[in-house]
């Protein structure tokens, strides 16, 4: 799960979490960011399963003002998939987060999860939350990127015991992750 794995050593992190044992853990290890593999622009941090292709993105985004409520959650995934040069864009579901169950409520105006797929080379399921924080003009956008499982890397014996990531280890991750430190955004 998210939880046995360390996310970014910025500003934003999840809540510290616990080791069976006791002992105090980072929540989100990963093959790590992707930067050595590829370029990533300085609002994005890149992050993969150490087993499978899973992905996720997170990126701090200008706040797009001119759209409220479900069609901003809408905008940013169909914003991606121009990005990506996707042949099809398909949200299949919107749905607002409960702003009392985000450790970031003191600070974001509303929240949203999408689910939908997009068809770059092959289809992939996307799910993007999207966390509003106009005091800061952001958009935070999270992005968790399920391939098909036939696109998965190799699962070999060793790797068969590390779970794949699920929807509910990114809702965890969203509702649980803080900002430390308002200095990311610039001077206020």
């Amino acid at each position: 799960t998210f939880n046995d794995y360390t996310l970014v050593s910025g500003p934003w992190s999840p809540r510290e979490t616990t080791h069976c044992s006791g002992a105090p853990s980072p929540p989100l290890s990963l093959r790590g960011p992707l930067t050595d593999l590829r370029p990533v622009p300085d609002n994005q941090e890149v992050f993969c399963h150490r087993v499978t292709d899973q992905s996720l993105i997170v990126e701090l985004l200008e706040l797009q003002a001119h759209v409220q409520g479900e069609e901003a959650a809408r905008y940013h995934f169909e914003d991606v998939g121009g990005v990506q040069e996707a042949r099809a864009v398909q949200v299949e579901t919107v749905q607002p987060l409960v702003l009392e169950n985000l450790a970031l409520r003191g600070c974001c105006q509303e929240a949203w999860i999408l689910s939908g797929q997009q068809q770059v080379a092959k289809y992939v399921t996307l799910h993007q939350a999207l966390l509003r924080l106009p005091q800061y003009q952001t958009d935070l956008l999270l992005t968790f990127n399920q391939p098909p499982p036939e696109n998965r890397s190799s699962l070999a014996p060793e790797n068969l015991s590390i779970p794949s990531w699920s929807l509910g280890d990114f809702e965890q991750l969203v509702t649980s992750l803080t900002l430390h430190d308002p200095n990311i955004f610039g001077p206020q």
